[in-house]
């Protein structure tokens, strides 16, 4: 059997003596208490056969040395014991076949080390922080996705005018990230019908979520209940359950409302804000960050990704006031009509003066080597590499942490490649950050 945390190759039924599954103890206390009940209760009865058993102990000990003797009949016992412990068990779970049974006891080793693991919350939306959440939640159980409510375009953006449900697109993204069954959930979540009247644009997933508002009450619930029929790790909490919209002041003073409208006017943002202006969190998400052990901003598209989250006051100042590290993912590449010309410590800045607070991050995490033949097919678009001006993000007093980001395997789409985060090397770095910073602390 192979464990996936450290890729250990054990003895198949040896597994269930791993450090860390809390089952060997057990094993101790079924045993002894076997034994003592089996003696005591034959003592009590009076019962001539346990004296003789004593006595014919003891002329074999004569013959052989105590100490192989007492070590022989304990082994002899407690493998008889635990091979009829393990089978019983696996007759009331009915799991017979290997593949059931050892897929049991590497879930429960997995559960029992990342339930102890750090408690993170990574605040975002989009594509982004769903890739982000792939990598995190190897690494702990303890995980609050916060995500924005104010996506109006697409499957989303219809369900949200025709139904009047929160937009369930990003939202849908983050439980199949976490869903233990990654592929095959991701796979149906994704699905989008196809030339079908009335169904035409829509995922499998946002129609489920919507079913289950409908059903349950309210978004909070319904992601609640999904994430137990999926069995995710953690939980995915939208920022409000406000009707949110989201409007941006441009450089020439217009107005552009609509999270689909604004990368598409031209312009340059001067501000974003939302509408109505003073949205309630949800009182689940404020006490995450305060009981936070680390928060992560981003990745993810500035403006109608991670900031949408801090425009929500309360959101912003629990994140500045937790105790929890904090760090901010930069993206690899500008965005048209979001981020054109923004350097690593633009996106810093516009981050600080939305949330209004500037102790929200302790470090960003930018990404290095990117391959210009990558980048290549982005300047037609008007996206490059976001520049790391060192000096700027000094001056602000925020640690960088330089690595390399970008997903080796290469996401083909028509002739166009994709620069794309590695879940699992983002979850690594943060991790070691993390790690690092919380020991210099201590």
């Amino acid at each position: 059997m192979k464990i996936n945390k450290f890729s250990l190759k054990i003895p198949k039924d040896a597994g269930w003596l791993l450090p860390g599954l809390e089952v060997k103890r057990w094993f101790i206390l079924i045993i002894t208490g076997a034994i003592l009940a089996a003696i005591g209760l034959c003592i009590i009865s009076g019962l001539r056969p346990v004296y003789r058993l004593i006595d014919i102990i003891m002329n074999i000990t004569q013959m052989m040395p105590p100490g192989l003797t007492g070590w022989l009949l304990i082994i002899i016992g407690a493998a008889c014991f635990c091979i009829g412990w393990l089978k019983t068990n696996y007759s009331i779970l009915d799991a017979n076949n290997d593949r059931t049974r050892h897929a049991l006891l590497e879930d429960l080793y997995r559960r029992r080390r990342l339930n102890r693991g750090p408690k993170i919350v990574a605040i975002g939306g989009g594509t982004g922080l769903s890739t982000m959440l792939k990598g995190i939640k190897k690494l702990t159980n303890n995980i609050t996705a916060v995500v924005t409510v104010g996506d109006d375009g697409g499957s989303s953006g219809k369900l949200r005018e025709e139904l009047g449900v929160l937009p369930p697109g990003d939202i849908r993204s983050c439980i199949a990230a976490l869903a233990d069954d990654e592929d095959l959930v991701a796979k149906l979540f994704q699905f989008r019908f196809k030339d079908c009247a009335g169904l035409s644009g829509h995922s499998f997933g946002n129609l489920f979520l919507t079913a289950m508002c409908a059903i349950t009450g309210d978004m909070v619930r319904a992601v609640k209940e999904s994430s137990k029929v999926l069995s995710i790790r953690g939980r995915v909490l939208p920022s409000t359950l406000d009707d949110m919209r989201l409007a941006a002041e441009m450089e020439d003073g217009s107005i552009i409302k609509g999270e689909s409208n604004i990368p598409e006017s031209g312009k340059k943002i001067k501000r974003l804000f939302t509408e109505p202006a003073n949205c309630k969190p949800l009182e689940d998400a404020i006490w995450a960050i305060h009981d936070a052990d680390l928060i992560i901003l981003g990745p993810g598209s500035l403006y109608t990704s991670v900031i949408p989250n801090l425009l929500i006051k309360d959101i912003a100042k629990a994140v500045h006031e937790s105790k929890a590290k904090k760090i901010y993912v930069c993206n690899i590449m500008t965005q048209p009509g979001e981020t054109d010309g923004f350097t690593v410590s633009d996106h810093i800045k516009t981050l600080i003066s939305h949330a209004q607070y500037d102790k929200i991050i302790d470090a960003v995490l930018v990404n290095t080597d990117l391959p210009e033949n990558l980048t290549a097919p982005y300047k037609d678009a008007g996206s490059v590499p976001v520049v790391v001006d060192t000096k700027e993000i000094n001056k602000l007093g925020i640690q960088i942490v330089q690595k390399n980001l970008i997903e080796d395997k290469r996401y083909e789409d028509g002739h166009s490649s994709f620069i794309r985060h590695s879940p699992q090397r983002l979850a690594r770095i943060i991790y070691y950050w993390f790690r690092k910073h919380e020991k210099d602390t201590i």
